[in-house]
């Protein structure tokens, strides 16, 4: 008969113990009961920042759905909270009037976020003031984002300039909020590294725009229903719509204390987990406190588990915890972060080897004594952190010459490192897993990075480690790494690539991004990443049959203008092929002059920014400038910039400034996988730069023009590729509009025509689009014509927003009566 094993926590830390047990013949030995106070599965509480942020959904983090109990034959009681242990008869009792009775019992309460005490901070009937939020739970995450996304809602304060707040603040500041970040330290993330590696962290964060306030405390949370601001000790008052509280951790020994278990810190546990003087209970993770410790990173809880694991089904008894070397790498608002040991000398005899260059954001600090290294600080280059993580976890001896420590010197080269690096070598600090582990995946018939990810878990926590996962990868399957299926999907969400996307969105008569994901998805499953690609496809397919669904926007597709780092957006009144009228630039410098517009600015494409603009004034400006839209903002069509042409240059040879004009005219705001730039000069001078451009044409003699594609001079600068010289500037813009609506039905999302022509060839480009060998240049056209004919111009929403709260005004921020400070 199977004993009775009840899990209380199923959070990683309890989950993963469990799998452990499982792994190691449990199911055999034990019928398993867990409780979790969160109505759902496992997931990764490490991956919450990146669903702050949008770069993951909240479908994309869990470890285990709730089909993986009942596969496991697991009694999960998910959303249920056990209220007492009593240890005498060997049951808990639950929240949900349930008597459960164990014979061997783990706790994994795990733990919670720290609110530390300020005024104003709780409403008069005890519950949280709203738009005061933690940062630990799925449904915090969602209510965050739920909230920073209303539209009158753009300043935040975060509390806690430690990892998680400084994670907070970034994925916050994604969704167009003006983010301070108030931390009591001196300088940000105090816990894991020194001044110096502080400061150059905190020039990186100001970099983002996100600003910084050390050694500060906020003293009150201002709003008498919700919030209106912070008060600071010793600084001005800040005003913001929301708080988020990432001031630490406390763990969760309520139930501990309640029953009778011993606590210090946490649950005291000894080196079997076995929480002390009891026999038959067992704790883990962020609860327990082992020969003092309590540990807050994932690491630690993995070794536990295994420990643990050991123990309970008599795996191997002579298993002990013995502590963990903790060591963090992970990429903190965007910053490369790594950690371990040290931050600086304890010993007079120490070594402290440092390289610091602020303006690039790069610092690295490495702590050695008796030639070992105990400690490592790395900000903005983590390329020697997998030989330094070896090093400080195994005590390996270092090289005479300590620079090769940072760099890549006296050091095996990134190639060589990988043959080099010890066998148990975490590569994956998240989860656990290490180069054997990985190696053994692959050589075990495993031969996709994706394939190796999903069976390991590593890179499945905070993503610093795929590089090294690859690496391994690669090196481990010696050239015979296959392509990752998901590589060929059109967006992340659905499993097709984008041929077959668009037939099976043909033939089942899709018209939304909501009916692709009910149809497609698998399980019907929406993700974040996939619904702009999708949008976009869908309205260069269905032209005006599409059916707009908001949400499926970016913020400056959903205003129509383009959101600055500050908060504002900026305004770019369309000036076709970059000609204006005294009376264009009148209304524009009266708009200016009337909504004190901070700056003006040309742009290169041959048009006036108007940059600062408050969201909520946005229709006004627009009603004030009565001018359409110049697209400077979405993966669309932008502009045509043109030279002045024949008229008035003394070489010009052909019109380029009225063909600039009507191209700009026929194709304004067609969607396309990726912005698109073109030019027309009129004379091989090529005065609008339109060798570089995504379509480029330049007069040359007799009269013809001659067309490029595929250029560019941005980040990526490739001249264009020659597709046709034809005779006509109709022929130009026939030909113009057939090679973008090939391009907007073949080119991978977000692929610009730098990419998509040398990807496809010239040769195939012009077979297809000049010679019409594949007979599709009818129906091109015949696409084109109809997104063309279905273009509104977007500002026309000015007066009849579509959604309540497209261009609510702010709340105004009243100075409210100042509230005590404790």
């Amino acid at each position: 008969m199977r004993r009775r094993l009840v899990v209380i926590g199923n959070g990683m830390a309890g989950a993963r113990a469990v799998e452990e047990i499982l792994a190691r013949g449990g199911s055999e030995q034990f019928s398993i009961t867990m409780f979790g106070d969160e109505p759902y599965g496992n997931y990764n509480r490490i991956m919450l920042s990146h669903v702050l942020s949008g770069e993951e959904s909240d479908a994309d983090i869990f470890l285990n759905a709730l089909s993986w109990y009942r596969e496991n034959d697991i009694d999960l009681h998910a959303g249920v909270r056990v209220d007492r242990i009593d240890k005498f008869t060997k049951h808990v009792f639950s929240s949900d009037g349930r008597v459960t009775p164990y014979d061997v019992l783990i706790i994994a309460t795990g733990s919670r976020s720290h609110m530390p005490p300020m005024d104003g901070l709780h409403t008069p009937g005890g519950s949280v003031k709203p738009g005061v939020f933690a940062f630990r739970t799925i449904d915090d995450t969602r209510n965050m984002v739920h909230h920073a996304q209303q539209d009158h809602h753009r300043r935040a304060v975060v509390i806690g300039g430690g990892l998680l707040g400084l994670e907070a603040a970034y994925g916050l500041q994604s969704h167009g909020i003006e983010v301070d970040v108030v931390h009591s330290g001196g300088h940000l993330m105090n816990a894991q590294m020194g001044p110096d590696g502080g400061a150059v962290l905190r020039r990186s964060v100001e970099a983002l725009g996100i600003r910084v306030h050390t050694s500060s405390r906020t003293t009150a949370v201002l709003g008498r229903d919700r919030v209106s601001g912070v008060s600071l000790r010793d600084r001005e008052d800040i005003a913001c719509d929301m708080v988020v509280v990432a001031a630490g951790i406390r763990p969760n020994v309520d139930l501990a204390v309640l029953s009778g278990l011993p606590v210090e810190r946490a649950i005291v546990v000894d080196d079997r987990l076995r929480v002390q003087d009891e026999e038959d209970i067992y704790a883990v993770g962020e609860c327990v406190q082992h020969r003092g410790e309590v540990y807050g990173l994932v690491a630690p809880l993995w070794e536990q588990a295994v420990v643990l694991a050991n123990h309970v089904t008599g795996a191997d008894t002579s298993s002990a915890y013995l502590g963990s070397r903790t060591a963090t790498k992970l990429k903190v608002a965007g910053v490369e972060v790594a950690s371990m040991g040290l931050h600086g000398p304890e010993l007079e005899t120490d070594e402290h080897i440092v390289f610091s260059e602020p303006s690039r954001g790069v610092f690295k600090s490495i702590v050695v004594r008796d030639n070992k290294m105990v400690g490592a600080t790395l900000l903005g280059d983590s390329r020697k952190v997998a030989y330094l993580t070896q090093a400080y976890d195994r005590g390996l001896p270092l090289p005479e010459e300590r620079i090769g420590l940072m760099f890549d010197l006296g050091t095996p080269g990134e190639d060589v490192g990988i043959a080099e690096l010890d066998d148990g070598a975490q590569v994956c600090n998240c989860n656990g897993v290490s180069k054997k582990a990985l190696v053994d995946t692959v050589r075990g018939g495993c031969n996709t990075v994706a394939g190796a990810m999903d069976a390991t878990r590593a890179g499945k926590g905070c993503g610093s480690c795929k590089l090294l996962v690859r690496q391994v990868v690669e090196w481990a399957a010696d050239g015979a790494v296959e392509e990752d299926p998901a590589a060929g999907y059109y967006v992340p969400g659905i499993p097709l690539d984008k041929p077959g996307l668009m037939a099976a969105i043909r033939s089942q008569g899709l018209r939304s991004v909501s009916a692709v994901f009910s149809a497609l998805a698998p399980g019907g499953a929406e993700d974040a990443k996939s619904k702009m690609g999708l949008a976009s496809l869908l309205k260069m397919m269905l032209a005006d049959q599409y059916i707009d669904e908001r949400d499926a926007r970016f913020i400056n597709d959903r205003v129509h203008a383009n959101i600055q780092r500050d908060g504002t957006f900026s305004v770019v009144p369309q000036m076709k092929g970059g000609v204006t009228s005294v009376e264009q630039l009148r209304r524009i410098a009266d708009v200016a002059e009337k909504h004190n517009v901070p700056m003006i600015k040309l742009t290169g494409g041959q048009r006036i920014d108007l940059l600062g603009i408050p969201k909520e004034e946005l229709p006004q400006v627009w009603a004030d400038l009565d001018m359409p839209s110049g697209y400077a903002y979405g993966k669309s069509f932008r502009t045509v910039k043109t030279c002045v042409g024949k008229d008035f240059c003394r070489y010009g040879t052909g019109d380029s400034t009225k063909l600039g004009i009507e191209i700009e005219s026929r194709f304004q705001g067609i969607e396309s996988p990726a912005k698109l730039k073109l030019a027309v000069s009129g004379c091989p001078r090529n005065c609008a730069e339109s060798l570089v451009k995504d379509v480029g044409v330049v007069a040359v003699e007799g009269g013809r023009w001659e067309i490029y594609v595929g250029g560019a001079a941005g980040a990526h600068i490739r001249k264009g590729d020659l597709l046709a010289t034809v005779g006509d500037p109709e022929e130009v813009k026939l030909l113009t509009g057939r090679f973008m609506q090939y391009y907007r039905e073949q080119a991978n999302w977000l692929e610009r025509t730098y990419a998509f022509v040398p990807r496809v060839g010239i040769e195939h480009l012009r077979a297809v689009i000049v010679e019409d060998s594949e007979g599709l240049a009818q129906r091109l056209d015949a696409a084109m014509q109809a997104t063309v004919d279905s273009y509104v111009d977007p500002w026309s929403e000015r007066d009849d927003p579509l959604t309540p709260g497209q261009f609510r005004t702010s709340l105004p921020l009243t100075v409210l009566p100042q509230v005590p400070v404790r």
